[in-house]
């Protein structure tokens, strides 16, 4: 047998890689790249739950009203009014009801009065509530240690708080206001702020008697911002409005309260507003996927708790985005929002190779994400 020339050997492997990258190339401008890289991501990438981490949405009472921080004087006090409320609802007792509005409107003039205060005297540290489980395991779990200190009310530090509001809110003097009427519990209840209180207590309730795996919010992620025609406004980009037109569908199927994440929150909630929906729970200081988890499960925690949302992005950003909220102790549904352009059937062309390039970017920040952590993501707003 005759033995081939290196040069030859040379040329033939140079052909072979140059076939190779052209039906890899060609392969990228089909629509079968881009839907096959997403089903590598969905099949590969992790989403469960981080169980410590879950423990901070644990209370599962998701509410669009209250903005208290978890842990506070002012958040101690509120349980310990609610649980008064409940008692004296209970008994039907329509004046004692109102008795116990008037001290606890006593007892937040107080806390604050403290906190001006104290925050005179030294600024208070800032205490991160959900750490990014990346770093390190150690860090994470002290991070959530924290966080389940501050949620229960059982510990040493909480229950004294508690038990001396609970007093306070018993036995502080308050001068009877004088009601016509005043047998008249209806009548009482539709004037005053206990109305409100007191379906603020049952909504708490009918949430935290829901089932764990069903949805508490919609969480939507921001896609961008672009200039108006007119070159000056700034509105959502078509990304941002895609994913804005699956809220609305779903909105109308299912009436959960709605998060919008991303520094393009406001501009998303103007345009939901303009057609009809109202989003109450905006995290507009997040400028990338980390920072949107992360921030959003914060807010989500803050009020209340939510262990599982419908979460609504383009399919090649939502493997990412369900691992990052997964750590961060929520369990995601995906919705999955359309892309401004779509695929061609089968033939190469333009459109299909930007599919393409996302899904490329998407899979390699999501490497990056899982061998190294997530790089410029902030552990608080």
């Amino acid at each position: 047998m005759v033995k081939q020339h290196w040069m030859v050997k040379l040329v033939r492997m140079i052909a072979i890689l140059f076939v190779f990258l052209g039906g890899l190339m060609v392969f990228w401008y089909t629509p079968f790249y881009s839907n096959m890289m997403v089903k590598i991501l969905n099949a590969i990438v992790p989403v469960e739950v981080n169980q410590v981490a879950a423990q901070s949405q644990q209370n599962a009472g998701l509410s669009d009203a209250e903005n208290l921080e978890p842990g506070s004087d002012l958040w101690i006090a509120r349980q310990a009014y609610l649980k008064l409320m409940e008692e004296e609802f209970h008994h039907k007792n329509s004046q004692d009801l109102i008795t116990l509005q008037l001290r606890y409107k006593a007892l937040q003039a107080q806390i604050a009065k403290e906190q001006k205060e104290e925050d005179d005297v030294e600024e208070k540290p800032i205490i991160p509530l959900i750490i990014e489980q990346s770093t390190s395991e150690v860090q994470a779990d002290q991070s959530t240690e924290t966080v389940k200190n501050l949620l229960d009310l059982n510990t040493e530090d909480n229950k004294a708080l508690m038990d001396q509001y609970i007093h306070f809110l018993k036995t502080y003097p308050i001068e009877q206001p004088k009601r016509e009427h005043a047998d008249s519990h209806l009548e009482i209840l539709a004037s005053s702020q206990v109305k409100k209180d007191i379906e603020s207590l049952q909504s708490t309730n009918v949430v935290k008697s829901k089932i764990t795996d069903q949805p508490y919010a919609i969480v939507v992620l921001g896609g961008g911002l672009t200039l108006d025609k007119n070159q000056k406004d700034i509105i959502v980009n078509d990304y941002t409005k895609l994913r804005l037109e699956t809220t609305v569908a779903l909105e109308n199927k299912v009436k959960l309260p709605i998060v919008l994440s991303g520094v393009e929150a406001p501009y998303m909630q103007k345009w939901l507003s303009e057609r009809g929906v109202e989003a109450k729970l905006l995290e507009n200081r997040s400028m990338n996927t980390c920072e949107n988890t992360r921030f959003s499960s914060l807010l989500l925690q803050k009020k209340g708790g939510a262990p599982t949302v419908l979460l609504i992005t383009d399919r090649y950003h939502m493997p990412r985005t369900r691992r990052l909220f997964a750590l961060n102790g929520i369990e995601t549904i995906p919705v999955e929002a359309p892309m401004p352009i779509q695929l061609t059937a089968w033939k190469p062309s333009k459109q299909n190779y930007d599919h393409s390039r996302r899904a490329n970017y998407e899979t390699l920040a999501t490497i990056r994400d899982m061998l190294f952590g997530s790089s410029g993501c902030r552990e608080v707003p």
